[in-house]
């Protein structure tokens, strides 16, 4: 029986940092890498996913309640507890791969200051580290994580100021910029520019995550996910891009942390590694929140029947620890699963693997939030919030849509397992609350 003491709340400050410091560090400190080959086709992506990622968020937004039941309940309102299901197994999915590739992404920059950490499998190791480090953090409870969600997402937003007033001070000397790659504009190219774009600002929705723990959701979570995508987007394409046009794309392609290299030949080493260091800092604080979130959903899961009841065990602060430690274990063999791969290879399979399942909840929550019958306005973002995620199923690609179609079948054998020798809820009246069963 899982014992429930005092709910830790989260205020608007804090879903605001759960927000944004979700998105910062989900993917952009090590995105270059990836888009340098694609071009102009890069910014296109931005745009896109920008507008996109967007109108998700709107639709999403639509579908809480005063009573901040989470993600499943809200899709089970109108589709069903199976259709409830997908989308929180796929967003939990997402999440394991997210935390994958944040752990991924601290750990490269982290071997920027400090080299000794060179190799792919020492990289891994050290991603291991952190990723046991703050599931001990997360056991503390919601609070502490979100004390320390506040801090690193201020320190997070250094780095990429940096690169565009960098940019900017070169402009202003009329600096000469390196050239984008030259690949052509395609849809193709466009399309993949948008799946990886779109891993880096995914994140908002885990505001909807936590069950109970944000003080007066129906006005702080829509509120922080809508201003915080808003203001990420801007933000992401403005350094993404600064960084493209300070190093070259063989640079580009091959830097462990091509944020902190795009410093270098202005303000030197030093620079670098501060750079280097905050960049670190801020994957570490978005892997913080991940790790809560995966926890978040495994427990509101487990609830429900659909995963074995000990996930629903929480301590006297409210904390699920056991889902908590049980998401961090596949994110550890998600990692070691991979570290075979180069560190680029492995960051850019966890991505598009993370953005294919959360296509999913993006997919399903949209078309919750239409079946709402939203004024003839509010139709026209979620429409267009239908069609990208359509889109950035295909630009994902064959192998990352495989995996994601592997994965949602082991999910549905799971739950149909869970359901046939789950004998009792977790606590009764709790499992009532947050959702019916099948």
């Amino acid at each position: 029986m899982p014992e429930r003491g005092a709910p830790q709340l989260l205020g608007p400050w804090m879903t605001a940092a759960l927000v944004v410091g979700g998105i910062i560090g989900s993917g952009i400190f090590m995105l270059p890498v990836a888009l340098a080959p694609l071009g102009p086709n890069a910014i296109a992506g931005w745009l896109v996913s920008g507008l996109g990622a967007l109108c998700i968020a709107f639709a999403l937004a639509r579908l809480v309640t005063a009573d901040g039941e989470g993600l499943q309940a809200y899709i089970e309102r109108g589709f069903g507890p199976t259709a409830g299901f997908i989308v929180a197994w796929c967003f939990l999915v997402s999440t394991w791969a997210a935390n994958a590739a944040l752990a991924i992404a601290a750990a490269s920059a982290t071997s920027r200051v400090f080299p000794v950490f060179g190799s792919a499998g020492e990289v891994a190791l050290l991603a291991v580290g952190l990723i046991l480090f703050l599931t001990a953090v997360n056991a503390a409870g919601a609070r502490a994580m979100g004390r320390l969600a506040v801090l690193t997402t201020l320190l997070k937003l250094l780095p990429l100021l940096a690169v565009i007033i960098l940019l900017t001070i070169g402009a202003g000397e009329g600096r000469d910029f390196e050239a984008l790659a030259p690949t052509p504009l395609t849809i193709d190219n466009i399309s993949m520019a948008v799946a990886l774009t779109l891993f880096a600002l995914t994140g908002f929705e885990n505001a909807l995550a936590p069950v109970g723990k944000v003080r007066d959701p129906s006005r702080n979570i829509p509120r922080a996910m809508i201003a915080g995508t808003a203001f990420v987007a801007v933000l992401y394409l403005l350094s993404s891009t600064s960084v493209l046009l300070l190093l070259s794309q063989s640079q580009a392609a091959s830097s462990a942390a091509p944020f902190a290299d795009a410093l270098v030949s202005q303000w030197g080493e030093g620079a670098a590694i501060l750079a280097a260091l905050g960049i670190a800092i801020a994957a570490f604080g978005a892997l913080n929140g991940g790790i809560m979130v995966a926890g978040e959903a495994g427990y509101s899961m487990a609830l429900r029947g659909d995963l074995p009841y000990s996930l629903a065990r929480t301590t006297p602060s409210n904390t699920p620890v056991v889902s908590q430690i049980v998401s961090s274990a596949i994110v550890i063999l998600l990692v070691f699963f991979n570290s075979s791969r180069t560190t680029a290879g492995l960051f850019q399979f966890v991505v598009l693997l993370s953005t294919v399942a959360v296509l999913v909840v993006y997919l399903i929550g949209s078309l919750e939030a239409l079946r709402l019958r939203p004024k003839p306005l509010a139709t026209i973002p979620i429409v267009i919030g239908i069609g990208f995620a359509l889109f950035a199923f295909y630009g994902s690609g064959v192998e990352a849509n495989l995996w994601g179609l592997a994965l949602l079948g082991g999910g549905l054998m799971v739950r149909a397992l869970m359901h046939r020798f789950n004998s009792s809820p977790a606590n009764p009246s709790e499992a009532a609350s947050a959702a019916p069963r099948e």
